[in-house]
């Protein structure tokens, strides 16, 4: 039973270290850029060691996995580095009839100067 209990507390010691090295680093962050961060990225080993999940609030900030970070690491997001996805519409192309316009004449006009040449 203390084994079990010596466990608990040094992963209780582990996540209250992250969770005071990630709000450290958002203080930083909020200092010198004027994109506030959104998301903290780890690796999912240190995610699941800490018994966090994804999608979880750690400091104010959105929990994401990526396995590019190496352990130990954590990597803040804010929209100066990564933007936002824009909602771009796409406009309709107009083509090219394929075939050649067929325009009827009408009857000519008074004082039409085009009446006067045909």
């Amino acid at each position: 039973m203390a084994r079990a209990l010596l466990d608990w507390r040094a992963v209780s010691s582990a996540e209250a270290r992250n969770f005071e090295a990630i709000s450290k680093a958002k203080a930083d962050h909020n200092r010198h850029c004027p994109f506030p961060p959104h998301t903290v990225r780890m690796n999912p080993f240190e995610i699941e060691r800490m018994g966090w999940e994804e999608g979880d609030t750690i400091a104010g900030l959105v929990l994401e996995s990526d396995p590019r970070l190496g352990t130990g690491a954590f990597r803040l997001v804010c929209d100066g580095m990564e933007p936002p996805e824009l909602d771009i519409e796409e406009e309709a192309v107009i083509e090219a009839p394929t075939e050649p316009l067929v325009v009827p004449a009408g009857p000519p006009r008074e004082g039409d100067p085009q009446a006067a040449r045909a």
